[in-house]
Parts: C-alpha cells; structure tokens; sequence
C-alpha cells in the first residue's frame, strides 16, 4: 500500500518517512517525547490516493517502539457513500408527495367556501400522491430487506412459466388499454430454486417498466433463449421507443430516471429497475439493457438454474 500511495517504489520500510503524504505520521512520531510512557499514543490519517482511501494509523507503545498500519478501506467508504446517497435521494423522493398533500390538504382547510368540485380534485390529487407515497415506501423497504438478508431469504421450488403467464393475466387490462402485444415464449415447467417474490418482481417491474415507458401499439416478448448446465438465459424485450444511449448504463440505479417528469407524473419511484438487478443478483444472474436495431429496449438476464 505505500507504494500505491507514494505512486514510487519503496525499497526499505524507512523510505515512507520521506513520502508526503505521510508527513503528519513523522511529525507525531518526531513530536512524541523521548522518554517511556504508561500509555500508548494513536494517530490516525484518511489518505485519498488514485481513487483509493487508505487509513493510516501509527500506536506508540510505552517503551517508545512504534507501529505503522496501512488499511485499504475503499470498499468500505465507497458503501457509506453509496448509504449516505441513498439516504439522500430517499429524503428527495419522499418530500415531493408529503409536501404535495400538505399543500392541496392546507388548501382545502384554508378555504372553508372552497367549491366541492374542486376539493373533489384536490382530494384526488391527495390520493394519487399517497398512493405514490405507499410505492415508494414498499419499494424502499423491498430494497432494504435485499441488501440486510440476501442470504436468509426463503428459498422455494418455482415454476416460471406459471408466473410469467400470471404476471401477464395480471396487467391485461393495462395492456389492452395501450393495445399492448405479448408474446410470452417460455417453455412449460421452467423451474429453479427461488425466492418466489422476488422472482415475481423481476418479471412484474420489468413488465410494468414497458407498459409505462414503451409507448403504445407495441409488443412485449419474453423467452428463455438459452440454458445450460447452470443458468437460464432470459430476454425480455419491446418495441418501443427504447432509450438514449448514455442512460442505459443507469437504469438500474436507485432513484434514476431516464425522464424524471414523466417518471413521477407516471407514478414511477425510481426504484423498480434497482429491485430486478437485486433480484436477479440474488439469484446468482447478471442483468444488462440494450437498444435492439429494430427500435426498443431489451433486458437479458441469468437465472441460477435448480441443481439436482
């Protein structure tokens, strides 16, 4: 690590002493009295070096011998960075729908001669957002649950081609609204050992993904277009309107939206594309999107398959 951090080669353990970087080490070191001690002395630095964080701690025990430890802890500043994002958006998103019913509620408070009609609207207006308030809230607690117990979750023998062709059931009012297509190609009895929720969100925020962003008069087909020894591999894709290049890498980012107006006029949260990659993560796959040359937007997708 001290070669990371002096960006030189350091031939004896003495040389760190003329790094810069170590600089306040040295002066602690030189500024310690000369004489013993019943106590120890500590110091410790936070070095950002190439994109790494390293922490550097110096103990200088009682006989004046001394200690120098260097600790690579990026992994561990990159989660708090990540948490403390997280927390922030959070905040973000759960401000716009609280301050919206707040406002329409003052409103309607306010104004005792307020025509019924339009505390009709208000009202409605109220509810939208809480139903808003009430998705994003499952959505977080749905994330959170993932990343605290990845390996408690139960585990159960799942039939994918019954859940897919109930997803389908589910949303056929929606589809036949925006006259939506869906070719559903899995094979009968395509089975794993999984958790069968988190499986059932993979395919339904991917399904509910296409309905709100696809546009209209398109077609949605999902098929298994491979499997081996291990894992199933999944397509499902549109022939929608698909998505800007320099979004695609994001997509599955929590809280990011491609278009944030429409996402949230939409009653989107954000967080539905982040839930799939958990999901599949879970269940040792990998996930990845891309525009098809056709036009629309394609999700392909591993599975861990049941091992006998």
């Amino acid at each position: 690590y001290s070669n990371l951090i002096s960006d030189s080669n350091l031939e004896e353990t003495e040389d760190i002493f003329t790094v810069s970087e170590f600089k306040s080490i040295t002066n602690f070191i030189d500024r310690t009295p000369k004489r013993p001690s019943n106590e120890e002395k500590r110091m410790s630095i936070n070095i950002n070096k190439n994109g790494r964080v390293f922490i550097v701690e110096c103990i200088i025990f009682q006989d004046l011998s001394f200690e120098i430890s260097i600790n690579d802890v990026s992994q561990e500043e990159e989660q708090v960075r990540l948490k403390r994002q997280l927390t922030q958006n959070i905040a973000h998103e759960l401000k716009t729908p609280v301050s919206s019913i707040q406002g329409y509620l003052e409103t309607i408070v306010s104004n005792e001669n307020l025509p019924r009609e339009k505390m009709d609207i208000f009202l409605e207006r109220c509810y939208a957002q809480s139903n808003r308030l009430t998705r994003l809230l499952r959505d977080i607690s749905v994330l959170t649950r993932m990343d605290e117990a990845a390996n408690m979750i139960d585990m159960e023998k799942v039939d994918l081609s019954v859940l897919v062709a109930n997803i389908v059931n589910e949303v056929a009012l929606e589809l036949e609204e925006k006259h939506i297509t869906v070719v559903n190609s899995l094979r009968p009895k395509i089975q794993l050992r999984g958790n069968y929720s988190l499986l059932y969100s993979i395919f339904r925020n991917l399904m509910d993904n296409a309905i709100a962003y696809a546009g209209t008069h398109i077609r949605i087909h999902i098929s298994c277009f491979r499997e081996d020894e291990n894992f199933y591999y999944f397509s499902f894709a549109d022939t929608g309107v698909g998505v800007a290049p320099e979004h695609l890498n994001r997509l599955f980012e929590r809280f990011y939206r491609v278009d944030k107006g429409r996402s949230r006029k939409l009653g989107g949260t954000g967080l539905g594309l982040a839930i799939v990659k958990n999901a599949v993560l879970i269940h040792g796959g990998t996930i990845s999107a891309k525009n098809n040359q056709g036009g629309g937007l394609e999700f392909v997708f591993t599975l861990a398959k049941e091992k006998n």
